[in-house]
């Protein structure tokens, strides 16, 4: 066993049905083995009472830093990287000239394993520890995330992207001999289910691009096989941009809208995420709610895209599961602080939608309990729990410090609650305010 002695950060348990954060101005943190032999959080509370229950247990001290739960990246592209701050005039442009270009060298397995190294060495640089990742239309690129993840001991969900047209022929699925790219893409995408999910700390998400770049029987065959393996994850994008909408539309006039498109290919359930949900309306927000399926918030991404805005108030009214998400390379930054501040932006915009000022907490919450939730990742049916440090969680945690630059130093001093603390540390944080990232199994 280990034990860490810092102010430490937690939140309450997902049946208080709130985001309710906990802090200990000086507290204990201990992780050890857990009977399958994970590394696992044992206890963690007030330093001068959990010590005394493990007293034989040596004590790593950090002084005047906080422990908190590794962040959770519901959606981000490891193949856009190098595509961060490309100029465009809105989604598709940017797809068309930066992002389908740059995703055509993860043909080549040496370059999929060099991105995939400066890939996880920049999240966890950055205090993430958990991601739901897309690759590319390559099984190369796949292979190449899950190798890298799995000798960092990181828990890491990615799949082969699925499209089968409305894409540069270079980009789209590949055949073989007399099969074709479509099924091709399916054979791959079951044989890297059965190669990679489940393995260590590796999940596999089965990941059509977005509906338009799909054929109804590449997103038929994707919807069996997410019937066929119950516990793999879902991803893909929807409503993100108005433009990206009316296509959808034109392509699956039979469904009631581009949300439900997914829902008629037996593709939204449980694990199953989408990134954006922007331009929703109620009954969108409904079928979120009763299929278990979540929203993955890309603010900086919605921001930098001039997209829209996410509608928190609706998401909240109605009552489906959401969390944030860097969006990486539409996203400008790896760094979940940015992401929390862009999100309060995005909640406060009142023009288009009911504006609401986000809490510092329930931000925070976005990025790590509330994530894992939306992943079923929060130990609530007996599973690994991650993003948070309640005992049982996989002990992935990071060591930020309040004084990493002058300005946070002279303005977390001031700090008279822990409202405003976090607070503090979203507006003026980055990445020098992740001192250490901890991975569990790898202490």
């Amino acid at each position: 066993m280990n034990a860490y002695r810092a102010s430490l950060l937690w939140f309450a348990p997902r049946s208080e049905g709130v985001a309710r954060a906990l802090f200990e101005k000086d507290g204990l943190l201990v992780v050890g083995p857990d009977l399958q032999g994970r590394q696992v959080v044992q206890a963690i509370g007030g330093y001068s009472t959990v010590s005394k229950q493990y007293p034989q247990v040596p004590v790593q001290h950090f002084p005047g830093r906080i422990i908190a739960p590794g962040f959770v990246d519901l959606h981000i592209h490891y193949p856009q990287i190098d595509v961060i701050g490309s100029p465009a005039s809105g989604l598709l442009p940017w797809l068309e000239n930066y992002t389908f270009p740059e995703e055509n060298r993860f043909s080549a397995p040496d370059h999929s394993a060099q991105a995939a190294t400066f890939f996880v060495a920049e999240l966890l640089r950055n205090g993430v520890t958990t991601a739901l990742t897309f690759a590319t239309s390559h099984p190369e690129s796949v292979n190449a995330l899950f190798a890298e993840a799995q000798a960092r001991r990181m828990r890491m969900i990615t799949g082969l992207v699925l499209m089968d047209r409305h894409a540069p022929d270079f980009l789209v699925n590949q055949g073989q001999g007399s099969v074709s790219g479509t099924e091709q893409s399916l054979r791959d995408t079951e044989s890297l289910i059965q190669r990679w999910h489940g393995v260590d700390r590796l999940g596999y998400a089965i990941t059509p691009r977005f509906a338009p770049t799909s054929t109804d029987a590449q997103l038929r065959g994707a919807g069996e096989l997410a019937k066929q393996f119950g516990d793999v994850w879902i991803q893909s994008h929807v409503a993100e941009n108005k433009d990206e909408i009316t296509w959808a539309r034109e392509l699956f006039p039979a469904s009631r809208s581009y949300l439900a498109t997914y829902d008629d290919f037996g593709l939204m359930r449980e694990r199953a995420i989408y990134a954006h949900c922007i331009h929703f309306d109620d009954d969108d927000r409904a079928l979120m709610r009763d299929t278990g399926a979540a929203a993955a918030i890309s603010p900086t991404s919605n921001l930098f895209l001039g997209s829209g805005f996410f509608d928190y108030e609706g998401a909240d009214r109605v009552g489906y599961q959401y969390g944030l998400a860097s969006d990486v390379g539409g996203g400008t930054s790896f760094s979940p602080f940015h992401t929390m501040l862009a999100a309060y932006y995005v909640g406060r915009e009142g023009q288009t939608k009911p504006g609401l000022s986000l809490t510092p907490q329930h931000l925070w919450w976005q990025h790590t309990a509330g994530a894992a939730g939306a992943l079923g990742l929060d130990g609530a049916n007996g599973g690994p729990a991650v993003g948070n440090l309640l005992p049982g969680c996989e002990a992935d945690f990071v060591v930020l410090n309040p004084q990493a630059t002058p300005l946070l130093a002279r303005k977390t001093a001031l700090a008279s609650n822990l409202d405003e603390l976090l607070f503090s540390l979203i507006v003026l944080g980055d990445d020098r305010l992740v001192e250490k990232t901890v991975i569990s199994q790898a202490l």
